[in-house]
């Protein structure tokens, strides 16, 4: 856990040190969407991650910190779907910076451009922490990351024209890495189709879409909401009809539930990286999905 937070925090301070030869001051909202951003922009860009891999991107806090970084940004890359509508509603407002207010050439929302999944046929707040534009954790399918990619190309070039051709080159170079990266862990990742899961969050909708998880239950009976003891009692009943090999969460939430059940269970409960600085291994984009995979087939051997 350590090791985890140490690399956490050097990821959300990525940029600072090129900060004073880059073009672009760019806030990024998750540590994925930084990763990406350094991707494309390499020594062109200085960027400040909000958050960090141990936090969960629900619930910030709009500090005076992230205030005065946005404040000085020029693009700002979130999510979207409403997944920081707690904190950065406020912090644009009061950063006072038009150009990264919605709707602007500097406001770039990821979600925008991947095909959301779980969007609710209605709004009740007593379902929980539910988005109206579908389940933002779009992130945990890598094939997203690249649609994503290819949407902030043309944004970095708006902004940026000047060095326009440099981010063009780093695209490039990106998505040929990227595809063929995708194709290995594919074949990587087939023992993983079909595998009955449990989850604590419902926060891995596109990655069991996209290796063919079969999601068995989850562990917060509401999203957002914790464990209670009756739940957890019947998921345990769940684990033991359906042959569920794993449980899974994410490097942010906390284990105790999940341990819980898989010591009843005699199954596994695995912390999965869930973004850039969840793990050793997830310091990069292309870690953070290798090291999913390989812990993913860790629970089948």
């Amino acid at each position: 856990m350590k090791n985890s937070v140490l690399i956490a925090f050097s990821i959300m301070f990525l940029g600072l040190a090129q900060g004073a030869s880059a073009a672009l001051n760019v806030f990024a909202c998750e540590p994925e969407w930084g990763a990406l951003v350094q991707e494309l922009g390499g020594d062109k860009v200085s960027i400040y991650t909000a958050t960090t891999a141990m936090q969960d991107p629900h619930r910030i806090q709009a500090r005076p910190s992230l205030i005065a970084r946005a404040r000085s940004a020029d693009l700002l890359v979130c999510t979207g779907s409403e997944l920081e509508i707690g904190w950065l509603p406020i912090l644009l407002r009061q950063s006072g910076n038009d150009a990264i207010q919605p709707g602007k050439a500097g406001y770039f929302e990821a979600a925008n451009y991947v095909q959301m999944l779980e969007k609710p046929t209605r709004l009740d707040r007593a379902e929980g922490d539910v988005h109206p534009g579908g389940n933002p954790h779009i992130q945990t399918d890598p094939r997203n990351i690249l649609l994503v990619a290819n949407a902030l190309l043309p944004r970095l070039t708006q902004i940026d024209h000047n060095n326009a051709a440099y981010y063009e080159a780093r695209h490039k170079a990106f998505a040929d890495r990227w595809k063929s990266a995708l194709q290995r862990w594919e074949k990587e990742a087939v023992p993983l189709k079909g595998l009955p899961i449990i989850v604590q969050h419902k926060g891995f909708p596109y990655m069991e879409n996209w290796l063919g998880l079969k999601e068995v239950a989850a562990l917060e009976p509401k999203p957002g909401v914790e464990p209670t003891s009756s739940h957890l009692a019947e998921v345990l009943s769940q684990v033991q009809s359906q042959k569920v090999a794993v449980i899974i969460r994410a490097a942010y939430n906390d284990g105790r539930a999940s341990d819980w059940l898989a010591e009843r269970a005699k199954i596994h409960a695995l912390a999965l990286p869930f973004t850039v600085g969840g793990s050793e291994k997830a310091t990069d984009l292309f870690g953070l999905y290798e090291d999913t995979i390989q812990r993913l087939l860790s629970a089948i051997k």
